[in-house]
């Protein structure tokens, strides 16, 4: 699937705000490290599920806060942290809708009853402990806390963020990782994200760290996986943590069946390291952030996964 990110005249550091209604949108892109009908080249897929920024005018309509306050619960710029993985081989998909529109990286129907005006159906996940926290696939906060909303919403509502967004981004990225799979005999899934310079700092006894790998404690991917990754990180000089406090999200637990030969791993980068997390503008570590992840993921392009099989 190839979608337009809606950037064409606008500046690259700016929130998006989209004009148009929720199905008229891009909600994600996809960029294949191959052509079409082509084997992809590496075993790896990379995802960017919470670094959109296109904020639809039905969400924004209920909204009791502005968009910069909306905006604090983005991992911004991810996708463009990570935009080289394509020309190394790595398959890419990124969200272009906010995550506090519609989380793809939660169960489907991860839904809060307290925020709906109607009964949610008995399928509906509403007792989980993201859901207690007011992150379901509809977020009732933002990561500061704060409401999101000036009215419940109908069951309808989220219905149509689900089906429109949520199922095609599940459904294209398992058709990367099954094309990946069957060129090579495995897939790699890493999951980026960017997390709060005050979860860095607590995720450690010895100071903040700069990425936090998760691979809920050796569940989701080879031990080979994680090593590869922590090392490359390591050498260009960065404090990796593994698995606190963030172990990984449903796409790492969803995807990673190692006994299946499919291994996700998590990465949460400190938004400190890249990021003014107060008016969201990138700072200078951004552009050395984004060279050193292209030779990360060069690497990793690079690396002999054989091991794997």
């Amino acid at each position: 699937m190839k979608t337009h990110r809606h950037m064409a005249a606008m500046n690259a550091w700016e929130p998006l705000a989209a004009d148009c209604p929720a199905p008229a949108l891009a909600p994600f892109e996809v960029r294949r490290a191959a052509p079409d009908g082509a084997p992809a080249p590496t075993p790896l897929v990379f995802a960017s599920p919470h670094s959109g920024r296109l904020y639809p005018d039905d969400m924004m309509a209920a909204a009791a806060l502005d968009a910069l306050a909306i905006r604090r619960s983005e991992d911004a710029f991810v996708d463009e942290l990570i935009g080289s993985g394509p020309s190394q081989g790595a398959a890419l998909i990124c969200a272009n809708l906010a995550r506090a529109y519609i989380d793809v990286n939660r169960e489907a129907f991860e839904l809060d009853q307290a925020m709906f005006a109607d009964e949610l159906p008995d399928f509906a996940r509403a007792r989980t402990a993201r859901v207690a926290a007011g992150l379901g696939a509809i977020a009732r906060v933002v990561s500061e806390g704060q409401e999101i909303y000036t009215r419940k919403l109908t069951f309808d509502e989220a219905r149509r963020r689900i089906e429109g967004v949520h199922g095609p981004y599940h459904q294209a990225l398992a058709r990367l990782l099954g094309e990946a799979h069957a060129a090579h005999g495995y897939a790699v899934l890493i999951d980026w994200h960017s997390m709060p310079a005050a979860a860095a700092r607590a995720g450690s006894r010895d100071g903040p760290c700069d990425m936090v790998l998760g691979d809920r404690f050796g569940a989701s991917c080879a031990s080979l996986v994680t090593q590869k990754v922590e090392q490359e990180l390591e050498a260009r000089g960065y404090k990796v943590a593994r698995n606190a406090p963030y172990a990984g999200g449903y796409t790492t637990e969803h995807y990673g069946r190692p006994n299946r030969r499919t291994h996700a791993l998590q990465i949460e980068i400190n938004r400190g390291i890249y990021l003014n997390e107060g008016t969201l503008e990138p700072t200078k570590g951004f552009r050395r952030l984004q060279a050193d992840l292209g030779e990360v993921i060069a690497a990793l392009g690079a690396m002999d996964w054989s091991g794997l099989k």
